[in-house]
């Protein structure tokens, strides 16, 4: 029975060793701190936005992680084009009243503190209402290097309508 316990506290030890070197090389990696207004604002491309959007971006994909944030501004009347994501999107609304409508179902009026996710491959858009504007934090993975695909423009009618 001892050389067992011999084994199993010597396999352990190799374990703690390897692990804690495997640490070591880890922390010896250096945190990023980027400061508040470290990064420029963006204001969002008209192939992408109707009306008038800006982007403020938190943090980009750093492998091996995948996921990149940003905010988003909509002034009244703004809102982004019908749009994927190829893994999907969680917005979290931090000001303003906005209207976020997934294809084929009733737009729905967001406001701040609501989470709002998006599933993989969901046709949707996002953005302020017609009279009060509305800013979101973004958060989104990436595959292949893309994590949106942008498509058609929200029409008038569309964006007017309730479904």
């Amino acid at each position: 029975m001892r050389p067992i316990a011999l084994s199993s506290a010597f396999a352990l030890l190799l374990t703690v060793a390897f692990n804690a070197s495997a640490t070591d090389d880890l922390n010896e990696r250096p945190m990023i701190v980027v400061r508040n207004g470290e990064q420029a604002s963006i204001i969002g491309a008209p192939a992408n936005f109707v009306g008038n959007a800006r982007i403020d971006p938190l943090f980009p994909a750093r492998a091996p992680s995948r996921v990149s944030a940003g905010y988003v501004t909509f002034q009244p009347g703004a809102r982004s084009m019908w749009h994927t994501h190829p893994l999907g999107q969680t917005l979290v609304v931090t000001s303003g009243t906005g209207w976020v409508q997934q294809q084929g179902a009733d737009k729905q009026l967001i406001k701040p503190g609501d989470v709002i996710w998006t599933p993989p491959g969901v046709k949707h858009w996002h953005g302020a209402t017609s009279t009060t504007g509305m800013t979101h934090m973004a958060i989104q993975e990436s595959l292949d290097g893309k994590n949106v695909e942008w498509l058609e423009p929200v029409t008038e009618a569309q964006y007017g309508a309730s479904r």
